[in-house]
């Protein structure tokens, strides 16, 4: 999964690992990722490194927040 003691931020590999779903349409647009707690459990990681990986997903365009509702996968097409 994530490797805490290599050269890439945790928060970078969570992110990859994302899109990667987000790619291989596990995840489907306008669906829901998992959430900021679902991600600190899945990779054992604190809420902030969670966060930052949402994060930087927003900035490569992959997702989108709506406040109150979540975080969901960008319409690609």
């Amino acid at each position: 999964m994530v490797d805490p003691d290599g050269p890439t931020p945790v928060y970078v590999q969570i992110a990859d690992i994302i899109q990667q779903r987000i790619e291989a349409g596990e995840l489907q647009p306008n669906r829901p990722i998992p959430s900021e707690l679902a991600l600190q459990q899945e990779f054992g990681v604190a809420r902030g490194t969670a966060r930052r990986a949402v994060e930087l997903l927003r900035e490569r365009g992959l997702v989108f927040t709506v406040p109150q509702r979540g975080t969901f996968v960008t319409d690609q097409r």
